[in-house]
């Protein structure tokens, strides 16, 4: 808690909330979450998910016993081998993740997270916070979307990514995750350098969003 007796996790969704409407409001998702788009701009955002998931993945060996970033490598979030699934069926079998090539923006912020990784755990979990904690509630929305727009089966190939087979009550599941946040060992100021990671988080959220929505724009 900070002064105010405010907890940390807290303070840290109001602080982000500003960033997360503009992701909310950004073209390209509205479209994607309205099913005006097509099933290609579908799995171009997917294609960049993944090499953001394997950036905040192929952290988690070594940071799993961290003091700060540990508590939060759980592996029941692991989403990168769900993603390379949906892949398999969105590009086929013989297209293999490791040969795409992502946008300048995804590259940019899976170089942050990385970073982050390497340099500053409290940070690391910034980033975990911004992207799983979505996946666990706005994630939900899309993969209704997609399986009524593009016709895959429910929970199955092509949204295996929004679907947490191994979280049975996802409220608990969040409850749980604030409550390590609220108990992280950080002081104060590094509080407030988190909460600055989050927006950062944000941001590279949505210039990939800003690059795909040219690269799909609702006329084509």
């Amino acid at each position: 808690m900070d002064a105010t007796g405010t907890p940390f996790s807290t303070q840290i969704r109001l602080a982000s909330h500003e960033r997360h409407t503009t992701v909310q409001m950004s073209s390209f998702m509205d479209d994607l979450l309205g099913g005006r788009l097509s099933v290609e701009a579908y799995a171009r955002y997917t294609e960049e998910l993944w090499f953001v998931y394997r950036a905040l993945e192929g952290a988690a060996e070594t940071l799993k016993d961290d003091q700060v970033a540990g508590p939060f490598i759980r592996p029941e979030l692991m989403r990168t081998a769900e993603l390379e699934r949906d892949l398999g069926h969105l590009r086929g079998a013989d297209v293999r993740p490791e040969d795409l090539v992502p946008l300048a923006s995804t590259a940019a912020y899976a170089a942050r997270i990385e970073e982050c990784a390497r340099t500053w755990p409290a940070g690391y979990v910034a980033h975990h916070y911004t992207r799983y904690l979505g996946d666990l509630s706005g994630g939900q929305v899309l993969r209704d979307v997609a399986e009524k727009t593009w016709g895959f089966d429910r929970k199955g190939d092509g949204v295996r990514f929004y679907v947490f087979e191994q979280i049975t009550n996802p409220a608990a599941f969040k409850r749980g995750y604030r409550e390590l946040l609220d108990a992280v060992d950080v002081d104060d100021l590094e509080k407030q350098r988190m909460i600055e990671e989050c927006r950062v988080a944000f941001d590279h959220n949505v210039a990939i969003l800003r690059d795909l929505e040219r690269e799909f724009p609702l006329s084509a």
